[in-house]
């Protein structure tokens, strides 16, 4: 585990309700910060597909999608530290 140390400056009204609801514990921070990063990846991932859409890229069949797996296994077996 990693330790991160944060210092803040809110808006008086803000840092008030954040401490009065509690959202200032490690583990309310810790579901603050994993929700957001939840977000930003979902974000990313439309992105993505909206990316993909505009470039008119053909879906690949399930063959494909193995064929893919198989190579990017055994390219990271072969380059693995032993």
């Amino acid at each position: 585990m990693t330790t991160i140390e944060l210092k803040l400056n809110l808006p008086d009204q803000l840092a008030k309700d954040v401490v009065r609801m509690g959202l200032t514990s490690p583990d309310s921070l810790q579901s603050l910060l994993r929700e957001a990063v939840r977000n930003q990846r979902l974000a990313g991932l439309a992105e993505a597909r909206k990316r993909i859409a505009a470039a008119n890229i053909p879906p690949l069949t399930m063959e494909e999608i193995e064929a893919e797996i198989a190579a990017d296994r055994s390219e990271r077996r072969s380059t693995a530290p032993h």
